[in-house]
């Protein structure tokens, strides 16, 4: 099966580098499979094969979303793990825990360390024993801070020809980027003044794939990695990462066969290995990622949050329901990635073409009332755009367009109803499982937006406001936990279950999901303003000779040609099995 393996990713390179000669091609694939530590294969992977089911639920952390002062980051959030969370949660993703210069992170210094101020390789293998570990692959650039860089600027190896290098007078208006830094960073080397392009920001300098040591050197980390047991790979960025001058530089068909190689050698080493592309972008193009299912095994769903926010302060699902019909079921093999909150903002590209200018406007006006703030992308018209809400998700459902009310908490567990019944995979940001509101504190001490949803919790000071019935911490975390637990019992929940769309009015977001064995069905039914909605069970088509129940309240619906009464923002669950 060997030759299969190396004739794939001969065929994968091939595209990749047309001017190499086919022995070139041969030594490379050769290199890359002994690189990532492949002796032989038994039987290549198996197509569209599910490597997840209901029981999986993600939680998004960073290392030190949780301090202790007796123990590093991770031994504390691994104690708050186990602690708390497990058997209701199946998988954790850290966010980058390398050193890192800027960008919480995301400017990675060196790949193959963990973080000092963190922990060591052994406690990310002792997380990676008791939970499914995700990580990042920081794959579009790296930290002008890096012995590559500093390589590429001495002319020395490895780093000679690493970044990827423009001119000033070549034409770049095309392409497209998320921020409003120049593009381009001029540096002086060995060799002279060059300019090296930065799609992020000076700090972080684009990787230069069309240079296939850089192909190696990546493949030598996923190697590390897979070795110390992590089995999620985010590729962060994914979209930016090969340049052609006179485009827009993204969602280039180089990048997706670099994720198709990628995917060919992880499946080879690890075969229930998944892939998860990271790209903030438009929705269509967000799909693309998962290819004919030989490229992201995941995607995330990223125009959720704006609309699933949008829905909840306007109390009108129109546009909402109007995405969800349009969504494709994933085959067999792939899935979403659900997620409403993050470290980052709440993107807006994934909202353009779905939400209408005023929408969108008017979702601004009200993120920004309810203390968020605003990051801009540069158009290639030289103007800039709204990019992402800077919030905590918890205060961005604090009201309504109306101004807020005493609907906050009934409102953010109703988001999270409606992430954890949708079909895809879930995962819940850290600070959402504990309602942290925004912190402005840690925007006036870093000077960055974003920090506003990144604050670090004391690990007593939390466990204390998890413990006190009145905290609204408490609450929280034990309704969303609560809901986790019903989730992940449920069949009808499975990732990739029937699911469709139902039509109650606009004021209830409403679909319904079938289990892969079609022995279980739940109607995932949500109220999504601050009135009582009135919904004829007859208008729900449930099946007359089945018993009904709601499994969040376990209320029983015997006579069905009665009515569903849903208070403000209550969220109900009705199915014919019920397994908890």
């Amino acid at each position: 099966m060997i030759d299969e393996l190396r004739f794939r990713v001969i065929s994968h390179l091939a595209v990749l580098y047309p001017d190499q000669a086919q022995d070139q091609l041969k030594v490379l694939a050769e290199t890359l499979i002994a690189v990532i530590g492949i002796d032989d294969v038994a039987k290549p992977p198996e197509a569209y094969v599910n490597h997840w089911d209901q029981h999986d639920v993600f939680v998004i952390t960073y290392g030190d979303s949780i301090l202790d002062s007796s123990s590093k980051p991770l031994e504390c959030l691994h104690l708050f793990l186990n602690t708390y969370l497990a058997g209701t949660i199946s998988g954790v993703h850290i966010l980058p825990f390398f050193p890192f210069s800027s960008d919480d992170g995301f400017s990675v210094i060196d790949y193959l360390e963990v973080n000092k101020s963190l922990g060591t390789w052994q406690d990310i293998h002792a997380i990676a024993s008791d939970f499914k570990l995700m990580a990042d692959l920081v794959i579009n650039h790296c930290s002008a801070e890096s012995e590559w860089f500093s390589n590429f600027l001495a002319g020395r190896i490895p780093g000679l020809n690493y970044f990827a290098e423009a001119s000033p007078q070549d034409d770049l208006s095309q392409v497209v980027r998320p921020r409003t830094s120049p593009l381009l960073k001029k540096v002086t080397t060995d060799e002279g003044v060059k300019h090296v392009w930065c799609t992020f920001s000076h700090d972080q300098v684009d990787l230069n794939f069309e240079n296939p040591d850089v192909l190696v050197e990546l493949v030598n980390i996923i190697k590390h990695y897979l070795d110390v047991g992590i089995s999620v790979f985010r590729l962060d960025a994914v979209a930016f990462i090969w340049k052609v001058v006179g485009t827009s530089c993204l969602n280039l068909p180089e990048t997706h066969e670099i994720v198709r190689l990628l995917r060919t050698l992880i499946e080879a080493r690890k075969s229930d290995a998944v892939i998860i592309t990271e790209t903030n972008i438009p929705n269509r193009e967000n799909l693309s990622y998962f290819g004919n299912a030989n490229e992201a095994h995941v995607v995330y769903n990223f125009s959720l949050p704006p609309l699933l926010i949008n829905a909840l302060v306007t109390g009108s699902s129109h546009y909402l329901k109007n995405w969800l019909m349009s969504m494709p079921p994933a085959q067999m093999g792939t899935t979403y990635l659900n997620f409403i909150a993050s470290h980052d903002g709440i993107g807006l590209r994934p909202a353009e073409g779905l939400l209408a200018e005023e929408e969108i406007k008017l979702l601004l006006d009200t993120m920004k009332s309810f203390g968020g703030d605003i990051s801009w992308r540069a158009l290639e018209c030289g103007q800039d755009k709204p990019y992402e809400v800077n919030i905590s998700l918890f205060d961005a459902l604090k009201g309504t367009v109306d101004g807020e009310d005493e609907w906050q908490v009934e409102r953010f567990i109703c988001a999270h109803a409606i992430m954890l019944a949708l079909e895809g995979i879930p995962a819940i940001y850290i600070h959402s499982l504990f309602g942290t509101p925004n912190d402005y504190a840690r925007v006036k001490r870093t000077g960055h937006k974003r920090s506003i949803n990144r604050h670090q919790w004391n690990y007593d000071e939390l466990t204390l406001a998890l413990g006190a019935p009145e905290s609204v911490h408490h609450i929280v975390f034990n309704r969303l936990k609560a809901l986790i637990d019903i989730r992940i019992a449920q069949p009808a929940f499975h990732p990739n279950a029937i699911q469709y769309t139902l039509h109650l009015g606009d004021g209830v977001f409403a679909f319904w999901r079938q289990s892969l064995r079609r022995d279980q069905s739940i109607f995932a039914i949500h109220n999504i303003t601050g009135q009582t909605q009135d919904i004829p069970l007859t208008s729900i088509n449930l099946v007359g000779t089945d018993e009904w129940i709601d499994l969040i309240s376990g209320t029983g619906y015997q006579d069905l040609r009665g009515t569903l009464v849903l208070t403000p923002y209550q969220s109900v669950w009705l199915t014919n099995k019920t397994t908890h």
